[in-house]
């Protein structure tokens, strides 16, 4: 067996469903896959159950863990030579699998990763969410990739592979809840092991359905990278403080914005009205941009428009968990911690 994938689950039986339904459609066939049921009320067993002919399928059950320890869990009982990490709100194209093993063939890794897009069958919110998670203009587009950017490309959860043997060298993902695919990337560079992007095995990936359950996930990014550089003071680099910068930013020019509009309520109007009126222009300037962009990218002026808030949701939601985390942890000195545990698959 080559390959095996690992896709821990917690109350996701639809998702399940396609995911497992597009790994049928591959036309490299030597894999296996591991579902690891992490303590779900509402399982996807029988939804595997259906798929026991068409994929070699293995489901386990388990009590709540997290998805590091549920990948884990997966790897343990794994027979593959490499071991694919996906998350369950991901949809593979028919080439994926010849992709990785294109790749492999011409150049080894230790470890590898792919990048994400959006299917033409999502939502316009789900697309307006990928387009501010994969945009340059939102730091998503800067954080590694084939030409130098801002960083270097860490393999993320939700796409990537490792081989079986250093995944057990390295003793898996760790117990953190969130950032523990970025915590574990780390610690492969760390080892000296070699990884690489793989930029053709890409996913379709549905993030969040909502800008409410997307603002939860990049809060806890924010925090997790906090976290991370507690860990590792070395993995904190200047993109990772970009919408920290831009979250002060905006705050800083609505209340400047603010106190002008009061002091025009007290003094000369044309006095005070540039101060009013120009805190706005760079808020409105970048929402332009993104606009253009994201309409021209998706072809619609409706995701254009549904695109600004994504991009304000997420820069100023992990701004906002960063901030939150960096008083709390490198400030007041407390010990790790999270939010959204409870409520952030639902």
């Amino acid at each position: 067996m080559k390959y095996s994938v690992i896709v821990p689950v917690y109350n996701r039986p639809d998702e399940v469903d396609e995911l497992l339904e597009s790994l049928t459609t591959q036309t490299f066939k030597d894999f296996e896959v591991v579902i690891v049921e992490d303590g779900s009320t509402l399982t996807c067993k029988d939804i595997c159950k259906g798929y026991t002919g068409a994929l070699d399928i293995h489901y386990f059950s388990k009590d709540n863990s997290g998805p590091g320890k549920s990948r884990n869990y997966g790897a343990e009982r794994a027979k593959g030579e490499y071991l694919i990490i996906l998350d369950s709100d991901v949809v593979l194209p028919p080439e994926y699998f010849n992709a990785v093993n294109r790749e492999l063939e011409n150049e080894d890794a230790d470890a590898f990763g792919g990048p994400d897009s959006a299917h033409p069958s999502f939502t316009d919110t789900q697309k307006a969410i990928s387009y501010s998670m994969t945009s340059f203009f939102t730091t998503g587009g800067i954080r590694g990739g084939k030409k130098k950017k801002l960083d270097k490309f860490y393999p993320r959860s939700f796409n990537m592979g490792i081989k079986r043997d250093v995944y057990k060298a390295l003793n898996g993902f760790s117990e953190m809840r969130f950032g523990e695919d970025i915590d574990f990337s780390i610690r492969i560079f760390k080892a000296g092991y070699k990884c690489r992007l793989f930029p053709d095995a890409w996913v379709w990936h549905k993030r969040r359905t909502d800008f409410r359950k997307f603002f939860r996930q990049v809060y806890n990014s924010g925090i997790a990278r906090i976290n991370l550089y507690k860990k590792y003071p070395d993995s904190l680099k200047l993109v990772h403080l970009l919408p920290m910068v831009f979250t002060v930013g905006a705050i800083a020019l609505i209340l400047t914005s603010a106190v002008g509009r009061i002091l025009m309520e007290y003094d000369d109007i044309d006095k005070w009205y540039w101060l009013c009126a120009a805190p706005w222009l760079p808020l409105i300037a970048y929402s332009l941009l993104i606009f253009i962009d994201s309409s021209r990218t998706n072809k619609s002026m409706r995701i254009g428009i549904m695109s600004i808030g994504a991009a304000f949701v997420q820069l100023m939601g992990y701004g906002c968990g960063f901030i939150s985390a960096w008083w709390k942890r490198c400030v007041l000195g407390q010990n790790e911690f999270h939010a959204f545990d409870k409520t952030f698959y639902k």
